[in-house]
């Protein structure tokens, strides 16, 4: 028998997976400095979006099936 596929778990605190399996990420640059960002920026910024496609297969093989 092999070895166990470990979850990377730096991923898994950056990334979940949807419902649909779709990889889902916070966007960047909203931890803190955002006054200076005009409101409408703000605003599109909250919330969760989609991965890149092109990423999507990476991530499904660091999380090991896993996701929060």
């Amino acid at each position: 028998m092999g070895t166990k596929i470990k979850t990377h778990k730096g991923t898994k605190k950056r990334f979940r997976l949807s419902a649909k399996g779709k990889a889902m990420h916070r966007s960047a640059g909203t931890s803190h400095l955002a006054k200076g960002l005009s409101k409408k920026r703000r605003r599109n910024l909250r919330g969760t979006t989609a991965v890149a496609a092109c990423d999507e297969k990476n991530i499904h093989a660091a999380l090991n099936g896993h996701s929060n």
